[in-house]
């Protein structure tokens, strides 16, 4: 399968750091996520049942980062790739999550990840 569907700069607010002080504050971290899907039983039957619910794996996603406390966005990268394969079926990923303004010389730093069998 050739397919993907994406989703890009989604904002995800969250306790992440190592330092004391960023265990206090909320911060915005930014997630592309890339994910293998035949989209031909949607382009077939032009009904939104048999697409991906690209809305639900951003709210999905916006929860999860809500509620989670990582110190280190490795970790959050891998939970949130795990989290899109097992509840909705997807069967490999391709994840950038970036923390903006975290080296100050830098736009923003951040880990990519690939999760699963790739796509052909």
């Amino acid at each position: 399968m050739t397919d993907r569907v994406f989703l890009r700069g989604l904002a995800l607010d969250t306790v992440i750091g190592v330092y004391a002080w960023e265990r206090e504050v909320r911060q915005r971290l930014l997630v592309d996520l890339e994910m293998a899907w035949s989209i031909a039983p949607a382009a077939a039957s032009d009904k939104v049942d048999d697409a991906l619910d690209y809305s639900a794996v951003a709210h999905r996603l916006r929860t999860f980062a809500a509620d989670a406390k990582f110190a280190l966005i490795e970790k959050m990268a891998e939970e949130l790739a795990a989290l899109v394969q097992r509840e909705f079926g997807v069967t490999w990923v391709r994840l950038r999550l970036c923390k903006p303004g975290a080296v100050p010389e830098a736009h923003d730093v951040g880990v990519i990840i690939e999760r699963g069998e790739h796509p052909r």
